[in-house]
């Protein structure tokens, strides 16, 4: 009986050996398999154009072809792992009921604790306490994590410093191989034979352009987590990927489909007079909501009377006249105005059974069609919050000192953004220190607390509810947003703040006009024109 059972043994060892042989051949196949141009430099990050048609039609053809080689490879290397991975665990626990029998041939003790097995138990282990699928309590926003958020083309992080870039481009090397490694993990993952599994029925094969974007963050003592986003089979679904990396082999956490379609946002916003800023912002309300969007509601909660027949007249026009647009409500309060008390109203004042998103906004906000979907892919019910960094403008007089006529808030946002050149380093920054621009759902709103109703005035009732979600265990999700931006405009600090808010607001009046840059070329303005006149002289 031993003898039969030790030849059953060999047999099983030996499959797992022809196993191995076949994944070593086929990795033989792909490195002999001689290399063209187009295969050098990979698809994702692939720059450059020629004038030749020709030329590129050979490109593309061999682009193609090679695709369809290396989809081949990859499915029959994941369906070799699959059965390699079987046989594994079928050997694991033969050996584990002849140790048990006390029957375990001299020589096959060292199979029963494999490294492999090793490992996987401490890649488990970091990924249970990564901060992935639950939030974890931290004490305080200092001890946040941001992600970093990137596109095929670009890296948004919010790195400090003067030398720093809001925008990374190109990528640099290292870090673009990461990015690169990942999505192209990604895409074999969701066009994999496994994939059956999971909640999402394939309709299709995914490629690189099907990627919208990804958030990415490393844990110093556990890994590096991706969340991924690619398109669905229609335009308002999405596919949602999250991979982690515990300082070894990529591993699947999760994926799933989300269907967008029936997530309502209620944008809230307080207001007080500027009925001219108000005006601005349904200008941005209409094309983006309205004409693009057309899942979204507005509340907006005005303090006062004065000034309020004219934000009635706005929302008048905006409904009858111009689009026909009456998902919005309009709130009154005879207060002082406090910001953290008009959201507070505002949420509270959802009647509907639907448990709608919320998306917390201030006046002088500009976004975009995609921050909305950003805004419904990064928070969920229960689990997450979406604490989105906004890119703020300087002043543009100082940004365009140079130019006579200055652009119009349209003319910089939406020509910038068709040459995607609105995130720079010259033109604004990372407003990392705001909390005040945030999704997240009413359920969590309500159950959290929401905003601590006794601050008056500008300032720290963000901060606070902040504080709460850090404590909870839900999931912050603190990244930068390429869709959403603070518009320039005059910041007064009223002399009855307190001391410690006052200075707050300098603070952020100071930061919001110039980078530092610019600002030294103000300041050491009379030197610089009295160089360029020395050197005028003297070239004459």
């Amino acid at each position: 009986m031993f003898k039969r059972w030790l030849l059953a043994l060999v047999a099983r060892v030996g499959l797992i050996v022809l196993g191995l042989c076949c994944c070593l051949s086929l990795f033989y196949l792909l490195a002999c398999k001689p290399a063209s141009r187009s295969s050098q430099q990979s698809p994702l990050w692939s720059g450059g154009a020629t004038s030749k048609e020709g030329y590129m039609a050979l490109l593309q053809e061999r682009e193609d072809s090679h695709r369809h080689y290396i989809n081949s490879l990859t499915k029959q290397i994941a369906q070799l792992k699959e059965a390699l991975q079987e046989r594994t665990q079928q050997l694991q626990e033969s050996l584990d009921k002849a140790k048990t029998k006390g029957i375990l041939p001299q020589g096959l003790e060292s199979l029963h604790k494999t490294p492999t097995q090793s490992d996987l138990k401490l890649f488990r282990s970091q990924l249970n306490q990564a901060e992935v699928n639950s939030g974890v309590k931290l004490p305080n926003e200092y001890a946040v994590i941001p992600f970093d958020i990137f596109t095929l083309r670009r890296v948004y992080q919010l790195e400090t410093g003067l030398t720093k870039h809001p925008e990374e481009r190109p990528v640099r090397k290292d870090r673009r191989d990461e990015l690169i490694g990942t999505v192209e993990t990604a895409l074999h993952v969701l066009n994999g034979p496994q994939q059956h599994m999971d909640n999402i029925r394939r309709k299709r094969t995914y490629s690189p352009s099907d990627f919208v974007e990804g958030l990415t963050r490393t844990e110093r003592d556990r890994g590096t987590v991706y969340e991924l986003m690619f398109k669905g089979d229609g335009p308002q679904d999405f596919t949602h990927l999250v991979l982690f990396r515990p300082f070894g082999p990529m591993m699947k956490v999760k994926s799933d489909s989300v269907d967008t379609r029936s997530m309502l946002i209620n944008i809230i916003v307080p207001l007080s007079k500027r009925p001219d800023t108000f005006r601005q912002f349904i200008n941005n309300f209409r094309e983006v909501c309205i004409k693009q969007d057309g899942r979204v509601h507005l509340t907006v909660v005005y303090f006062g009377r004065d000034q309020i027949d004219q934000v009635k007249a706005i929302l008048l026009h905006l409904s009858l006249r111009e689009t026909r647009f009456r998902s919005f409500t309009l709130i009154q309060l005879n207060e002082e105005f406090s910001r953290g008390r008009g959201l507070d109203v505002g949420a509270r004042a959802w009647r509907r059974s639907q448990n709608v998103l919320l998306f917390f906004c201030d006046v002088d906000i500009h976004f975009t069609a995609d921050f909305l979907t950003s805004c419904r892919l990064n928070a969920e019910a229960g689990k997450k919050v979406y604490y989105p960094v906004l890119f703020s403008q300087y002043n543009p007089t100082i940004i365009y000192s140079n130019q006579t006529l200055l652009p119009s808030v349209q003319q910089y946002i939406y020509i910038n953004e068709l040459h995607k050149n609105v995130i720079r380093k010259e033109t604004g920054f990372w407003r990392d220190f705001g909390f005040g621009m945030t999704c997240q759902y009413r359920s969590d709103f309500i159950n959290i607390g929401g905003f601590d109703r006794n601050i008056k005035g500008w300032g720290l009732e963000d901060v606070h509810l902040y504080r709460k979600y850090l404590h909870s265990k839900l999931v912050v999700i603190r990244s930068p947003s390429r869709g959403l931006f603070h518009l320039w405009h005059e910041k007064n600090c009223s002399d009855e703040l307190p001391p410690d808010k006052y200075k707050m607001c300098m603070q952020t009046k100071a930061m919001s006009e110039a980078s530092h840059g610019q600002l030294g070329e103000l300041f050491f303005k009379q030197e610089i024109k009295a160089h360029l006149n020395s050197k005028k002289q003297s070239n004459k």
